[in-house]
């Protein structure tokens, strides 16, 4: 079957129920509300969810806080936690093919990254944070006076997570099990756009054994249930994933609380290609940096510097390479590149390169929309001959877009690649291992990947400087968002603590 011949909703049942998960039930929005959820493949409707209001988000953070407060899960062990994370996993992977599914048709995804990227990734955040969760513990710390001095880690309480449309799946996940492992509790806000794997999860993790009001989903729009839920006063945390703009908004709502925040925000990542890379490699990588979830990933690699005496060779090569990517039909396992998430970013996308083009830049390939049975297409783009100060070069496309630049000393590449306002990611691409370690350690960047791009694991911590953001996912770095310190000192009366 074709994306042009999509089955209709009905054929994607875990679609429909579609409502709101709050305190360990699910329930209508507080209005009766729905709103409709498109497919990016098509443009067409897949189904509808609750549109919740401000009063349901309300009944989210009580039921939040009724279970953080009753101990029902901080009061378990850390170990009693993790037993039911890995059951959570074990689901995952017995719903797989299911949440795949949804993933890729809510959110446009190739349907083979949706199984292998997606799922199999989310699978492994809650299998690590399980088998973390039987390794935690404090700190006795000496001190030189007379008492015996400790600290306990502890959950901050109800937890807010908000994450973005791109990678619903894993970067819900990346939230979820670390700050569940901790003993919080949480209410969760997906992206209106696709809610839908939020949903599954939500169901998975009741049937793991997450006690009622634990785990909370509100569906609806960012600008009035996100706004009221980082502001509101019952919440304890916030864990946002999302564009820089909106990202410093909700900082600012939170900040009037003075609530912890963390946030992993907007990228615009270089890539470094020195002349004594191993092209053959080095192609295959750029390319894949900048056309992975059709250039929808914070870490993408749309920024690429090349040393000049090759310049010329690789923008021929992306000229001929580039379209033979597989693109277009996500249900075909061959296809590599999908259509935008939403009209509204094939609109930016559009009009970021229409005014590149009309301020003089080469289209090496592509630079225009496809029509493939009204989903929100956008061919792979390669631009040449930019100005180091135009608006594709230094703000965030977010869609299958690579900007090319020359350089011709290793200072200038480092300089070109840390001449925008983010820091999330970088890439370099040499033979030489001391240039490699020489120019990582100079770039501004929470990541950097030598010869390879976005290689990532539960176990590695991600996450930005600048205007990409603060703190950290993955690893046991996470952990440090969703726990607080609490020293305790015990004065022995041995001797006058003088």
């Amino acid at each position: 079957m074709t994306i042009a011949e999509e089955a209709p909703v009905a054929a994607h049942p875990a679609f429909a129920p579609g409502r709101l998960f709050i305190g360990g039930s699910w329930r209508e929005a507080s209005d009766g509300g729905r709103m409709d959820i498109l497919a990016p493949a098509t443009g067409r409707k897949l189904t509808d969810v609750a549109r919740a209001t401000t009063q349901d988000v309300d009944d989210a953070v009580a039921a939040a806080r009724a279970a953080f407060d009753s101990g029902v899960w901080s009061g378990l062990s850390s170990r009693e936690r993790a037993r039911i994370l890995q059951r959570a996993h074990d689901l995952l992977r017995e719903r797989a093919e299911e949440l795949a599914q949804a993933e890729s048709a809510n959110a446009g995804k190739p349907i083979t990254f949706a199984r292998i990227v997606d799922v199999n990734n989310a699978a492994e955040l809650y299998e690590y944070y399980a088998a973390l969760g039987h390794h935690l513990d404090g700190e006795v710390r000496e001190i030189p006076s007379h008492a015996h001095a400790y600290v306990k880690k502890e959950p901050y309480g109800v937890v807010a997570a908000i994450t973005p449309f791109n990678f619903p799946l894993i970067l819900s996940s990346s939230k979820i099990a670390p700050a569940l492992l901790a003993g919080n509790t949480i209410v969760h806000k997906p992206a209106s756009d696709t809610p839908l794997s939020a949903l599954i999860v939500a169901d998975v993790l009741q049937q793991a054994g997450v006690p009622d009001g634990v785990f909370n989903v509100v569906t609806g729009p960012g600008s009035t249930l996100g706004d009221h839920l980082v502001g509101h006063p019952g919440i304890d945390k916030v864990a946002f994933t999302g564009s820089t703009e909106v990202g410093a908004r909700a900082a600012a709502l939170a900040g009037r609380s003075l609530t912890p925040f963390t946030a992993e925000l907007g990228g615009n990542a270089a890539d470094i290609l020195f002349a004594d890379a191993d092209l053959d490699t080095a192609i295959g990588t750029v390319i894949s940096a900048f056309v992975f979830n059709s250039g929808q990933f914070c870490m993408a690699g749309p920024r690429l510097l090349v040393e000049r005496p090759i310049y010329e060779v690789v923008l021929g090569i992306l000229a001929d390479a580039v379209p033979q990517v597989p693109f277009g039909d996500i249900s075909d396992p061959a296809t590599v590149i999908g259509p935008l998430a939403s009209r509204g970013q094939l609109e930016k996308v559009a009009g970021i390169v229409d005014r590149a083009r009309a301020a003089g830049a080469r289209v090496v390939t592509g630079g225009e929309r496809v029509d493939l049975g009204g989903g929100f297409y956008y061919a792979p783009t390669v631009l040449a001959d930019l100005d180091p100060a135009a608006e594709a070069v230094v703000e965030e496309i977010f869609g299958p877009v690579l900007t090319v630049q020359p350089f011709d000393t290793e200072d200038e590449a480092v300089a070109l690649a840390n001449g925008t306002r983010y820091g999330l990611a970088s890439g370099i691409q040499t033979s030489d291992l001391a240039r490699a370690h020489r120019v990582a350690a100079r770039l501004q960047a929470g990541i950097t990947w030598v010869n390879g791009w976005a290689i990532l694991d539960p176990a590695i911590p991600f996450g930005g400087v600048k205007a990409s953001g603060w703190g950290r996912e993955g690893g046991p770095e996470a952990m440090a968002s969703y726990q607080r310190s609490h020293s305790i000192v015990i004065g022995l009366g041995t001797e006058d603590p003088r």
